[in-house]
């Protein structure tokens, strides 16, 4: 293995349930605070056995990384012989492979289109401007221009994911999800810049570090 694979320290997450007996014991490779956060919060979930194993930041550049996931980023799953790098696909692999229904609502159904979409409006939409205004901010001479759009796009995002929780728990209604888990990574990311601007999205992060899951992700992430 790779010199960051071996150096790299490991959590394990163990479920006695019958339905993983037989499984090999899935692989996530973390960075705190990266989108990794998505696939450990869906384990911690659904009770899905993992080995949460860390990378440093250093280590993507090396060739044995790069086997593993091409771009150097995380996260990246390797289960038996599948690997999958991509928060998103990740996410539906784990669906289907060990929950097929379940934090998702039947397939083909108006409430499913709905899923979908805010499950990658969390991706696509909203964090590609902020990632763009963060990088732009922390410039010494920063572009304007491309500051107040970056800003103004992700502002546009954050404001329809506000409309569409419209005094609901969550995104479909009061039935948590996975698109739940997608868009809360973003908010989540997002947190120091929504000030007293939108209390609905305030309330729906809070909502969600309420729940168990999200609390070992959070005590995942300090240690």
């Amino acid at each position: 293995g790779s010199r960051a694979l071996r150096q790299a320290s490991a959590e394990s997450v163990h479920q006695t349930d019958s339905t993983f007996r037989d499984v090999h014991m899935l692989k996530i490779y973390h960075t705190p605070g990266s989108r990794s956060v998505r696939p450990i919060w869906l384990c911690f979930e659904l009770d899905i056995p993992a080995q949460i194993k860390r990378v440093d930041a250093s280590y993507r550049g090396t060739p044995e990384w790069r086997a593993i996931s091409p771009t150097g980023k995380v996260p990246a799953i390797e289960d038996g012989d599948t690997t999958i790098c991509e928060s998103g696909a990740i996410l539906d692999y784990l669906l289907a492979r060990y929950w097929e229904g379940r934090l998702q609502p039947a397939i083909g159904s108006p409430q499913w289109a709905e899923y979908r979409q805010w499950f990658w409006f969390a991706e696509a939409t909203l964090i590609r401007p902020v990632g763009l205004y963060r990088l732009l901010r922390a410039r010494k001479d920063p572009i304007d221009d491309l500051v107040d759009e970056a800003e103004s796009k992700f502002r546009e995002g954050l404001n329809a994911v506000a409309s569409a929780l419209n005094d609901s728990d969550y995104l479909l209604g009061d039935r948590f999800s996975a698109a739940d888990i997608m868009m809360g990574y973003s908010i989540a990311i997002t947190e120091q810049l929504l000030g007293t601007d939108y209390p609905a999205l305030m309330d729906y992060l809070g909502r969600l570090k309420e729940r168990d899951a999200f609390k070992r992700v959070a005590a995942l992430e300090k240690n």
